[in-house]
């Protein structure tokens, strides 16, 4: 056992669709959001019940990339704040209610998509997700963000509400990328630059996630030698995808993507192992990643619990 590792929950779409949610382009998880809340709940719980110490609310999708610019305005702030009492219920019921909720808030022009990014509308969106979040959750979670850009917009986001943030970047892990060389955001900004920004930016952690599990190890040594080199603590952490290799053209939100089978939850905790060594103190998974691999690394790692 590798001590104070925090456990954070899996993957989401995958699960919705084991327990009978549909999913689909372009509403993704969203769709289970609007027409099976139960089923978001029941994934909640069962990511509980298999070690999760952080549980992320199902709001990546609630933007208008996926759900429509109509809808969001209509019923974005709703459904957030569904999003957010789901969560909240389920971690609440837990024996101890040990488990925290984080506020998940998503790429909001589409992710893998660093070119789209827009500063001049990206607070009108999320300023939508906190209102709704904020009553429900204990942190806020930037998540797949592929540029600083967008780590430094939930920072400002979520200033008001006295909440700690944490940000997590997704790598460039495309076809010509080696898993053993200079880590990058999808943007092609370094990861000792993420890092940097995140400690002066007074980030709660910094993460990486939504790349393949390959390419983790090499990010958190990169992002632990620049928090040494300053003097400072930064709690560090992975959750990776199960995705399939993907040539750089691919967008992220054109379908199904497909899913190892090969990553069984064995894999995948040899991966995580390679991140703990490395320094990193928070573990996950992200898409593909489901309760039978989050039970493995909580078994592995135990559940305490990073700040």
């Amino acid at each position: 056992m590798t001590a104070g590792v925090t456990i954070l929950d899996g993957g989401m779409s995958r699960e919705l669709v084991r327990l009978g949610a549909e999913l689909r382009q372009p509403e993704w998880s969203a769709l289970a959001l609007i027409e099976r809340p139960e089923i978001v709940r029941r994934v909640h719980e069962e990511f509980i019940a298999a070690g999760a110490g952080v549980i992320t609310t199902n709001s990546y999708a609630l933007v208008p990339f996926h759900i429509g610019e109509a809808r969001f305005r209509a019923e974005g702030l709703a459904l957030a704040r569904r999003a957010g009492e789901l969560a909240r219920q389920a971690a609440d019921a837990a024996p101890g209610g040990g488990a925290r909720v984080a506020g998940c808030l998503p790429p909001v022009f589409g992710s893998y998509e660093p070119r789209a990014f827009d500063p001049s509308r990206v607070q009108d969106y999320l300023s939508v997700l906190v209102e709704g979040l904020a009553p429900y959750v204990d942190l806020w979670l930037g998540e797949t963000l592929s540029l600083i850009a967008e780590g430094a917009a939930v920072k400002t986001a979520t200033a008001a509400t006295g909440k700690p943030f944490w940000i997590s970047f997704t790598l460039d892990d495309g076809e010509a990328a080696d898993p053993a060389g200079p880590a990058r955001l999808r943007s092609g900004e370094t990861v000792a630059a993420a890092a940097g920004w995140a400690l002066e930016a007074g980030a709660g952690a910094l993460l990486f996630n939504c790349s393949q599990p390959e390419f983790m190890a090499a990010a958190v040594r990169q992002a632990a030698g620049t928090v040494t080199a300053a003097g400072r603590a930064l709690p560090l952490g992975v959750y990776a995808n199960a995705f399939e290799p993907k040539p750089r053209s691919h967008r992220a939100n054109e379908g199904l993507s497909e899913t190892r089978g090969e990553l069984t939850p064995e894999l995948y905790l040899d991966f995580a192992r390679d991140w703990t060594a490395a320094g990193a103190r928070i573990i996950g998974g992200c898409c593909g990643i489901g309760v039978g691999h989050i039970h493995g690394l909580a078994r592995a790692f135990g559940g305490s619990a990073a700040g």
